[in-house]
């Protein structure tokens, strides 16, 4: 099978941020050397469904927003949009020109900045940044850059993920001891495992879920993602193509089924009962986002106080590839409005500059000493959020860190084991596996006439699911699965392979992320 060769997002120029000076904590807030005042602009930003922010009765007078212009010298006139009508807003905002100095958007080919990058409606800021923003120009990744990117010029400051790989296969490490194998390397390897959990008395050696959401470790070991695209003989195809691996994928799932190593009604396991049975202590082995390890540990030791959970690297597959999906390397980005004044775009950069400095990261990410944390003994002593409106006030703090590496936050992860854990494993085991796609910003527009055939972010298209769940129950013929080609072809699939052709030899709104090995 050819493989992706790179990550670019095609039709955008390389932007080459290394070799740009600046460390860490260079770079100073705006109006640092006390002959400028408060850099003042207008901002629009996403809520993020955050119930702090949607709550608040008037963001601007809040006080981590007032406590932040302090520290970044700045005065800031928020408009939130709440995160459930953000691409309506979005749209209303710009139909009507009524477009504050900073926009918070995604990539420049998303449906939220709906062409106004080609409109001319934003600053390019390439000159702005190599002047005023060192620590940008060295930290942001390359393939940020490039989803920022129009024509060679950038267009916006990322949050950015340097490591795209976010999901992860989860074990009960106690459970492993208990069987006396060592952790899986290979799809066999897995299987092992599970057969020997099973005697063990395991419910759910591997917890799955409908619509393969969450569950897809297997097709990753045999790179065959439901929801991904590949360059296969000059033709951008679905990764389900691939006949061979696809039913060698299938089959290992049909013999986790056989053998009762997932459960029998996987194919209607909703969200709920997937982590009901993991935090119940039945599972061994589950995938999930990696974020999420501290609070299965939390809650499967309170019905397994023995129990020990881990993220172990997934199973390769023959080709050398295994782990899950790869996530795009933007989150969200700041446009800054073409018409604003170049001594407010330089605050504004400057601004967005010193969010990468130790101090911004301290309050970002734990406050303000005295409230939130205190140093004993050159250590701190963070006060972690405890209910829910407390958590929702961290959330609400961090998501104004709007600059800055979003994959780990490496200081609050260094104050607990479970952090150093987490930080240890991005590190050791994500960084090292993932599988990319091609992927379409907007997506394509066959999708709209055959709505079966659209996959979402990580699952399969209808169709292609509905054959997969006939195959493991046995209903169909696993080696019927080129006629399920076929039929996929028959039924548009053709004009969605003709339409994703043409655009990515057209380089249209391409982005390609290669896989991890």
């Amino acid at each position: 099978m050819k493989k992706l060769i790179s990550t670019v997002l095609v039709g955008s120029l390389a932007v080459t941020a290394a070799g740009c000076g600046g460390g860490k904590n260079e770079g100073e807030a705006p109006g640092a050397d006390g002959k400028q005042g408060p850099t003042k602009f207008t901002i629009s930003l996403n809520t993020s469904g955050n119930a702090y922010a949607e709550s608040s009765p008037n963001i601007n007078e809040d006080k981590w927003v007032k406590k932040l212009e302090k520290l970044g010298n700045v005065d800031m006139d928020i408009r939130f949009l709440p995160l459930k009508e953000f691409d309506q807003k979005m749209a209303v905002m710009f139909a009507g020109n009524d477009i504050p100095d900073v926009v918070q958007g995604s990539s420049v080919n998303s449906k939220a900045m709906s062409g106004s990058v080609e409109a001319g409606l934003f600053l390019p800021l390439d000159d702005l940044l190599k002047e005023y923003a060192p620590n940008l120009m060295k930290q942001v990744p390359k393939q940020a850059w490039d989803e920022v990117s129009y024509q060679g010029k950038i267009y916006a400051v990322p949050a950015w993920l340097s490591n795209p790989s976010r999901r992860a296969l989860f074990i009960r490490t106690d459970l492993l001891e208990k069987t006396g194998l060592p952790a899986p390397k290979t799809v066999e390897d897995m299987l092992n495992v599970m057969r020997a959990m099973k005697k063990l008395g395991v419910e759910n050696p591997y917890q799955i879920r409908e619509k393969f959401k969450y569950a897809d470790t297997i097709f990753g070991s045999y790179d065959v993602i439901g929801s991904q695209f590949e360059l296969q003989d000059g033709q951008v195809v679905p990764k389900f193509f691939d006949v061979e691996n696809m039913m060698k994928a299938l089959q290992a799932y049909k013999t986790m089924f056989d053998e009762g190593l997932i459960p029998k009604d996987f194919a209607t396991v909703t969200s709920t009962d997937y982590g009901k049975n993991i935090e119940a202590g039945k599972v061994g082995m589950w995938s999930a986002n990696a974020e999420g390890m501290a609070n299965y540990r939390t809650k499967v030791k309170k019905v397994a106080p023995e129990a020990k959970i881990d993220i172990i690297p997934s199973p390769k597959g023959p080709e050398g590839y295994g782990g899950h999906l790869l996530y795009g390397s933007l989150s969200t980005a700041l446009y800054i409005n073409n018409n604003v004044k170049k001594e407010t775009a330089i605050g504004i950069i400057k601004f967005l500059d010193w969010m990468q400095t130790d101090e911004a990261e301290k309050f970002f990410s734990i406050g303000v000493e005295g409230e939130n944390y205190t140093v004993e003994n050159g250590q701190i002593k963070y006060k972690s959020p405890q209910t829910k409106e407390e958590v929702d006030e961290e959330g609400f703090r961090s998501n104004l860190w709007w600059a800055h590496d979003i994959t780990i936050n490496k200081l609050r992860a260094s104050l607990s084991q479970d952090g150093k854990d987490l930080a240890k494993a991005f590190d050791t085991v994500l960084a090292k596996e993932g599988l990319g796609t091609i992927e379409f910003t907007p997506t394509l527009n066959a999708f709209a006439k055959y709505p079966d055939l659209m996959p979402t972010t990580d699952t399969a298209p209808k169709l292609i699911i509905d054959h997969m769940v006939k195959m493991i129950y046995g209903k169909e013929p696993i080696s019927d699965w080129p006629k399920v080609i076929e039929e996929y072809k028959a039924k548009g699939g053709n004009e969605v392979i003709k339409e994703a052709t043409d655009r990515y030899n057209k380089k249209e709104g391409v982005i390609v992320r290669n896989n991890v090995k």
